[in-house]
This record gives structure tokens, sequence and C-alpha cells, in this order.
């Protein structure tokens, strides 16, 4: 990396991918950071509410039930990490409007919903997600998407050519 001129959006995505390491999900690690200024507002990941059993203790209920991935967000114990990011923004009193978003993975459908109400601009993400209503909802809204790609290139911003739930652009 230049150090006279840091690739910013490499660098919080790479943030990112540390944050992800707490995620005590069975399934998928996910982390996330918002981002203002280059200033970073708050972290998260995906896992149980505080103080409740981790699906590491108890299992995941969701393969339990063999859901799919992109399916039935509410049938499971974990939160996930851009709402444990904008929970700690809010727990400690720190506005995120007009603050960008970097995720390991493209946010879900219910995650872009609490992203738009939140005054996210921009959502950065590496690994696509399979949620066709989540590109939807990105395609209606002002928040602009990247994807990095993870040696540090990233694809222009857009909501019109929103890339496939696998990531791969259309």
């Amino acid at each position: 990396m230049n150090h006279d001129r840091p690739d910013w959006d490499s660098y919080f995505m790479e943030i990112a991918r540390i944050v992800s390491m707490r995620s005590t999900c069975l399934r998928r690690n996910v982390g996330a950071v918002i981002v203002k200024d280059k200033r970073i507002l708050a972290t998260g990941y995906n896992g149980a509410p505080s103080g409740l059993k981790h699906c590491l203790e108890v299992s995941c209920l969701r393969e339990r039930m063999k859901i799919a991935p992109g399916e039935r967000h509410e049938l499971c114990r974990g939160l996930h990490a851009e709402q444990n990011a904008i929970i700690q923004a809010a727990y400690h009193g720190v506005s995120i409007n007009g603050a960008h978003l970097y995720c390991t993975h493209l946010p879900c459908s219910i995650c872009i919903k609490m992203l738009i109400n939140a005054g996210i601009d921009k959502v950065y993400y590496e690994d696509g997600y399979p949620d066709e209503l989540s590109l939807s909802l990105i395609g209606e809204s002002n928040i602009l998407l990247s994807k990095i790609e993870r040696g540090g290139g990233k694809k222009p911003s857009t909501r019109k050519h929103s890339p496939a739930p696998d990531g791969r652009t259309k």
C-alpha cells in the first residue's frame, strides 16, 4: 500500500474482514464497518444478541430446518453484522447519516431497509448474497453500491447494473 495515498476502500474492507472473525455464526462470517470522513463510527459482526447463547453453543436453527441462504431471515438467533453496526452506533449516540458501509457480504433485504432508513449513502461489499429483493431495494434507493475485489480493485458504483446475488455483474 502506498502510504502517501492509501486505498481507503481496501483498508476499510480489510477491517470489515477482521471484524468478521468475531462472528459466532456457523454458516457465514460477516463483518461490517460504518465510516464517515475516513473515521470508523461503528462495527458489527453476525451473532446472537448480547447475553444470549450463540449458535456455536446451541447449534444452528437454520441448518436444522434446512433453510437456504437468503431466505426466512427471521428464523435465526443471530443479528446480521450490518444490524449490529447500526445498533452499536445508536447505543453510543453516533449519527451514521451520510456514512458509508463496508461489509464483507452484500447486505440482505432486511439490512438494506435499515441502511436506507439510517441514511447510509454508499455500500461497499466483497462477496455476494442470494437475496433478489435486496438488489431491487438498492435499485430503488439512493444508496450507491460498489463491489470491492479481494485484490483491492473495485467495480464502479452503480444502482442501475446491480450485481447478481452471487456477486457477478449482470
